[in-house]
Formats: C-alpha cells, structure tokens, sequence
C-alpha cells in the first residue's frame, strides 16, 4: 500500500475526500448497532474527523495514514479538543500497527484502493490480525453501481467486496448508500459492516 501520491495531494490541497465532518455512516452504524466503545483502528484517517469523533464517544483510538501531512493537520485539530488520538504515519499493509488487538476497526475509502485481489486479500488479512475475536469492521467502499464519476472514488461491486472479505468476516449488513460529503451528489458507497469470524 504504498505512498500512491497522498503526501502530495494534501500538500496541495487537493483531497476532494476529505470535507472537514465525520462520516455520517459511521456515526449511524456506532449508534444504530451500538458498538460499545473499546480500542479502536481507523485505517487511513486522514485529517481526523472520523477518529475524534470516536474518542469522544468513548473509544482508545489509534489512527495512522500514508501521507505525513494529514496527520499533522489531524493533529492540529486534536490540541482543539478534551480527547486522546494516537495518530501515527504508517503504511497499513507494510508498517507495524501499535497497540492491537482492536475491537472496532473503520475503514473510509481504503479497501477500494487495493486494485489487485492479492493486494485485497493482504489488507483483509491483516485486519483480521489487528481485530479481537468477534471485533467489527466497518468498511465504506466506492460502489460500482454508480457508473464512473468525474471526481471519486475507485469503486468495487458487491461481489468483488463480499469476495474479498470471506471467509474472514461474517457480513452484517452491505448497504448501498453514500459517502458523508458536503457535496450536493456525493459519491455512492457500500457501507460493510462485518464481525470477525472464529478461528
């Protein structure tokens, strides 16, 4: 999962995925499923909304991303706030992640971008490494039902995301959706809510 040009686009400014609020299906699956707080992974957290959320709900966070620079910002926006996030640089598939095991794992737009089915299957794998017996996953994912955008996301079908996680999760619920945006259309998401299967 190497630095695929991250590092320069928020040098830039340019990161239409990131839109300064929480994701509001991760605040609607944590409240709706009631994932009661615990350690908690978010994988590719970019300038922190999503993990600062889960801090102050109660979580021992633990956030990391390829690109230095959001993780600066993130911890910019930390120091604004009463809760601790352990934010770290870390490439997911080739770094070592401190302190698991996790009992609630969020990915917001990275398993997409694992374009080959091993490059999937070596990021799944070692979220089912990082998770606690029975700990959850929430994947959001481009969905490919949409048709190609302009500006978006890489997008998976619902195939390709259930092929994926077998039959090292048990999916919950695959929902289609939409990503939290501040755009007018935002992008079309399957939102993956999985449990860690038995050894």
């Amino acid at each position: 999962m190497a630095d695929t040009g991250f590092e320069g686009r928020y040098q830039e400014g340019d990161t239409p995925w990131d839109h300064g609020m929480v994701d509001c299906n991760l605040i609607d699956i944590v409240l709706k499923h009631k994932v009661e707080p615990c350690r908690a992974l978010d994988i590719g957290c970019g300038t922190g909304e999503n993990a600062i959320w889960l801090a102050q709900q109660g979580f021992d966070v633990v956030a990391c991303d390829l690109a230095s620079t959001a993780i600066a910002k993130a911890n910019e926006k930390l120091k604004e706030t009463a809760v601790h996030v352990r934010f770290v640089v870390a490439d997911f598939l080739a770094d070592a992640i401190p302190d698991s095991p996790y009992g609630f794992i969020l990915d917001r737009g990275c398993l997409h971008c694992m374009e080959k089915d091993a490059e999937r299957l070596s990021f799944v794998e070692k979220v089912y490494d990082l998770l606690d017996e029975g700990g959850y996953w929430l994947s959001l994912v481009g969905n490919a039902d949409e048709g190609e955008r302009e500006v978006g996301p890489p997008q998976l079908t619902a195939y390709e995301v259930v092929s994926a996680v077998e039959p090292h999760f048990e999916v919950l619920s695959l929902i289609s959706g939409y990503f939290g945006s501040d755009q007018e259309v935002p992008p079309r998401a399957w939102i993956c809510l999985m449990q860690k299967r038995g050894c």
